[in-house]
């Protein structure tokens, strides 16, 4: 009893400094895998030093800390609940002894027992927005921990630039306001909304994932998620480029059959737009056959 007593002051106080706990192998193995235990521990397993070059690292730290203040500023806050982290640069070991071969990793450590499979959160299908892991953590310790971000008020400034740049727009062009009426400039806009959204912006906005993913082992850069239930942010952006060159193939054939222009002129128009339909409609597909095994169904 004394010696839990002295592990739970501690923990306190070290969070009563900051919200996440920092640990060595040492402390890992002393205040989270040693017995006796009678509080949650959250860990986070990343690598953050610059010569590791883990962009996705560092997203995911900055909502970890987010969860982390949440908790710790909350009125609920307790000694039930800590959350700490452990860097490759300073806990090596503690990555051996786990066998983990990537980052980050956020993993949940019982009272009692040994972590589960659902204690490892799943970062590649979720995402890591501070949202995402606070349900997790109240699915595991029935500690609800309401998040509270701080104020962000670059969306509402770069709204009331774009408000004023068109507001002034229109002041100056009051005497000649045809452009309002151009269907082609509305059609544009119509189609970049399309693609934003048939490429899963919303889906990035609300799950957070990952621009990409880098194996640790052999470093290489994965852009594609290889599941039909998550994807990166690169792979969204690729997905829109790609329905982009599709569409303008659509448009070239469509002004190649229905022009009056030179027939000669008229042919070249059409071999392109024919080009870039089959050449990234074949591109996509291709995308599509590696996330959805099996396909053709």
């Amino acid at each position: 009893q004394n010696l839990l007593a002295e592990k739970v002051e501690q923990l306190m106080e070290w969070s009563s400094r900051r919200s996440i706990i920092r640990m060595n192998g040492d402390k890992f193995r002393r205040f989270v895998k040693a017995p006796p235990r009678n509080y949650s521990v959250v860990v986070m397993f990343t690598a953050l030093q610059p010569q590791r070059q883990c962009s996705v690292c560092r997203q995911a730290n900055e909502e970890y800390q987010v969860l982390a203040n949440s908790w710790r500023y909350s009125s609920a806050f307790s000694n039930k609940l800590f959350f700490t982290i452990v860097d490759y640069d300073e806990g090596a070991d503690v990555f051996q002894q786990l066998n983990m071969n990537s980052a980050p990793t956020f993993m949940h450590f019982p009272p009692k027992g040994k972590p589960k499979r659902a204690d490892t959160f799943d970062l590649q299908r979720i995402g890591f927005a501070a949202e995402q892991l606070a349900k997790w953590i109240a699915d595991r310790t029935d500690v609800h921990i309401r998040v509270f971000r701080p104020p962000n008020y670059s969306g509402t400034i770069a709204l009331a630039l774009l408000v004023s740049l068109v507001g002034g727009l229109l002041y100056l062009r009051r005497n000649n306001l045809e452009f309002i009426y151009n269907k082609t400039g509305w059609a544009m806009a119509a189609l970049c909304v399309v693609f934003a959204m048939t490429s899963g912006q919303m889906w990035n906005h609300i799950r957070g994932p990952p621009y990409a993913h880098k194996n640790p082992q052999n470093g290489q850069v994965s852009y594609i998620h290889g599941s039909s239930q998550a994807q990166f942010v690169a792979e969204s952006h690729i997905i829109l480029l790609l329905n982009a060159a599709i569409t303008m193939g659509m448009v070239l054939l469509n002004e190649a059959a229905t022009s009056k222009g030179d027939v000669g002129k008229r042919r070249i128009i059409c071999l392109v737009g024919l080009g870039l339909v089959v050449f990234f409609f074949s591109f996509l597909l291709s995308i599509f056959r590696s996330k959805y095994h099996g396909y053709p169904y």
